[in-house]
């Protein structure tokens, strides 16, 4: 009785009960009958023998598992990057031509504990207060994807925290509807030029094409606000837009960038400005180039706007 508490207590499932017996009956000292066993596990003696029958198959599946497994760490660790159950089936399907079922992945991560990088919230706040004289309307109006590559350019400045305590600062700006980053810019100050700067690699980008309506939108930053910029954004007739103050929700597609960025970048190797432009490059040209999203039909940035542009898939 008290074997039988132990198990109703402990929920032991019928499989784990199965494994009890067959090891007791291993045993040279064991004297209970199998009937006697299944009594005291509370399970049935056709159950149990049922289940020996089906021990090859497990066996085979178990194999079978962990080759998928091995499988799944080569994608999950594709360029160095990380990724969660999406990424590893599209890395699976586009660089090693192998399609495995979604819930199939999710399965096996959680049955071998691998675990997907998470995004963190941003402990950081945004630095200084616009003047409120130099803010412009929220034209954008969250309509993030208009279906058109070079419409909208969504743009905004985040801290990289390296070596102990060193803070860099990112601009970039990213394509509303390819998800490209187009343009980019890392630097030790955080001032209007980190701005002004991104936008002028942004023109000399040779495989982006602004659409002759394209609309800037940024929180309301000083860097944003600054008559400085707004001179340089004249120059390339980019339309202006703000998030309303204090509303991250109005830029949630820049915000979502820079969370799944700082989750994947290897910032511990970093020991100086130098490495840290070095993994910030290299990142940039995985993601445009590598990082296939599911909204993108499985492509990557880059490949997306290549299809829109030609109509053409990748594979």
């Amino acid at each position: 009785m008290l074997v039988k508490a132990g198990y109703a207590k402990e929920k032991i499932s019928s499989s784990r009960k199965y494994k009890i017996i067959t090891q007791m009956l291993q045993k040279h000292r064991n004297r209970l009958s199998v009937s006697r066993m299944c009594e005291i596990a509370a399970v049935s003696r056709s159950g149990y023998y049922a289940w020996l029958e089906q021990e090859e198959n497990r066996m085979k599946k178990e194999i079978q598992d962990k080759q998928d497994f091995e499988l799944m760490l080569k994608a999950y660790s594709y360029k160095n990057r990380y990724k969660g159950a999406r990424g590893i089936k599209m890395v699976l399907l586009r660089e090693y031509g192998i399609v495995m079922n979604l819930k199939k992945i999710r399965r096996l991560m959680k049955k071998f504990h691998l675990r997907c990088p998470i995004r963190k919230p941003n402990p950081y706040k945004k630095i200084g207060k616009a003047l409120k004289s130099h803010t412009v309307k929220n034209l954008l109006e969250r309509n993030f994807n208009q279906g058109i590559p070079g419409k909208v350019l969504l743009t905004d400045i985040t801290y990289i925290y390296y070596n102990s305590g060193k803070c860099a600062y990112l601009s970039t700006i990213k394509d509303g509807c390819t998800k490209q980053i187009p343009a980019y810019c890392l630097s030790k100050d955080m001032t209007t030029s980190i701005v002004t700067n991104t936008i002028h690699l942004l023109r000399k980008n040779p495989i982006y094409h602004l659409h002759p309506d394209a609309l800037f939108h940024s929180d309301q930053g000083v860097q944003y606000t600054s008559l400085i910029l707004k001179e340089e954004l004249k120059k390339y007739d980019l339309t202006q837009s703000m998030s309303r103050c204090r509303n991250c929700w109005d830029n949630a597609p820049q915000e979502s960038f820079y969370g799944h960025m700082k989750d994947e970048l290897h910032l511990e190797n970093c020991t100086t400005f130098a490495q840290l432009k070095e993994e910030i490059d290299s990142y940039m040209d995985y993601y445009n180039n590598f990082r296939y999203q599911w909204e993108l039909k499985k492509m990557a940035p880059n490949e997306y706007h290549k299809y829109m542009m030609t109509g053409k898939m990748p594979y």
